[in-house]
């Protein structure tokens, strides 16, 4: 049996997840980046993208995150994003609209803020679309 270790993830309008972890793999600048009881004491960015981290009981959990912290400090792990979706959330026409709405905006490059918010816009998109499309996989 894995150790366990205490996970928080805090959206902005609502706690996600408060409990037990064994694992957990987040979306950094560097790729995914796993975490697991024991981990050095750290912190570091999250991209928008996918969260996945596995319970006690075995059970998987998937969200779509947002850019935001996470903080690890003595065994506890602290994620702070904007917004935390699970799959069953994430309403996937409107995930699509967004991507290609993204899309024409980094496709008109208006001003260096518009092409970098319209980025921000089409990651967050895409990971909703591919956090949904593993929830319908299985």
């Amino acid at each position: 049996m894995m150790n366990a270790f205490s996970l928080a993830v805090l959206a902005a309008e609502k706690p996600f997840f408060e409990g037990e972890c064994i694992s957990l793999v987040i979306p950094t600048v560097d790729g995914q980046y796993g975490i697991q009881a024991g981990h050095n004491n750290m912190i570091a960015a999250i991209l928008p993208g996918e969260l996945k981290f596995t319970v006690p009981s075995g059970e998987i959990m998937l969200a779509a995150v947002s850019e935001g912290l996470v903080k690890v400090e003595n065994g506890k792990v602290l994620i702070l994003v904007d917004t935390a979706e699970r799959p069953e959330e994430i309403d996937e026409n409107r995930a699509r609209r967004s991507a290609e709405q993204a899309k024409e905006a980094i496709l008109q490059k208006k001003s260096i803020q518009d092409y970098c918010a319209a980025q921000s816009r089409m990651a967050r998109a895409l990971s909703r679309l591919r956090v949904k499309s593993h929830q319908s996989g299985n």
